[in-house]
C-alpha cells in the first residue's frame, strides 16, 4: 500500500469509527506496517487499513460488508458479537435495531455507551446468509483479526453477547447459564459471557439476570 493510498484509506476509517473531525499525525504516512504504531487510536485505524481488503469472507460478500468494529480505542470494555447481524449498516455500526436499543440502554445504566470506554466488535467481519451461525472454520479464519484488535485496544474486560460468542472464545459447547457461572480468562483477560439482546428481547424473564452481569461488569471497571 502506497503512501497515497494509505492516508486516504486512514481518512476514511477514522472518520467511520470516530468522527467528522480528523487529525492525521505526521508520522503516520512513514510508518512501515510491521513497526510500532504511534498510539492505540492510531494503531485501530492503520490495522483497519491493512485488513479491510480482507479475502477470507463467503464469496457471495463483496467489499463493502467487511465490518471492523467501533468505539473507543482506548476502552476498558471490549463487547464481542458473533457477527455482523442485517440491520448492521454500511459504516459497519452494530446493533442498530431493537437490540440495539436495548444494549444502549444498559450500556447507559452503568454510566457507559458505544463511545465512552466501550468497542465493540464481531467475531466474523462479514454478514452470514439469513444471519445463520457461523461454522467452527469460519471463527478459526478471524480468531486471529479480534486477538490483534484486543491487543491494540488492550480492554481491562471482555464481555460476549450469547452462546456462539461465548463458546467461541472459550472453546466450549456449553449453555449461557453455565458459561455466565464462571468468569475465563482469554489471553490473560477477564472474560464474562451473557445472554445476547435478540435473546432478552425474546424471554423478558432473563433481563435480570443479563442486569446482574452488567452490573458485574461496571464494578470490576471501577477496582
Amino acid at each position: 500500500m502506497n503512501n497515497f493510498s494509505l492516508i486516504s484509506n486512514y481518512l476514511k476509517v477514522y472518520k467511520k469509527l470516530f468522527s467528522d473531525e480528523i487529525i492525521i499525525p505526521k508520522k503516520v504516512v512513514l510508518e512501515n506496517k510491521q513497526s510500532n504504531f504511534i498510539n492505540e487510536k492510531d494503531s485501530l485505524i492503520l490495522y483497519e487499513c491493512i485488513i479491510n481488503n480482507c479475502e477470507k469472507c463467503h464469496p457471495t460478500d463483496s467489499k463493502s460488508n467487511f465490518y471492523f468494529g467501533s468505539g473507543d480505542s482506548n476502552a476498558n470494555l471490549l463487547i464481542v458479537d458473533e457477527a455482523p447481524a442485517l440491520d448492521t449498516n454500511h459504516q459497519g455500526l452494530p446493533f442498530l435495531g431493537k437490540a440495539g436499543k436495548l444494549l444502549d440502554k444498559i450500556l447507559l445504566a452503568v454510566d457507559l455507551s458505544r463511545t465512552k470506554d466501550t468497542f465493540i466488535v464481531n467475531i466474523l467481519r462479514c454478514k452470514l446468509p439469513k444471519n445463520r451461525d457461523p461454522l467452527p472454520s469460519e471463527i478459526e479464519k478471524y480468531i486471529p483479526y479480534l486477538n490483534r484488535q484486543i491487543k491494540i485496544i488492550q480492554p481491562k474486560l471482555i464481555l460476549a453477547l450469547g452462546k456462539v460468542a461465548g463458546k467461541s472464545l472459550i472453546g466450549k459447547d456449553i449453555s449461557v447459564q453455565e458459561m455466565r457461572d464462571k468468569i475465563f480468562d482469554y489471553n490473560g483477560i477477564p472474560l464474562k459471557i451473557t445472554y445476547h439482546p435478540e435473546t432478552l428481547l425474546r424471554n423478558q424473564n432473563l433481563k435480570k439476570l443479563a442486569w446482574d452481569d452488567f452490573k458485574w461488569v461496571k464494578n470490576q471497571m471501577e477496582n
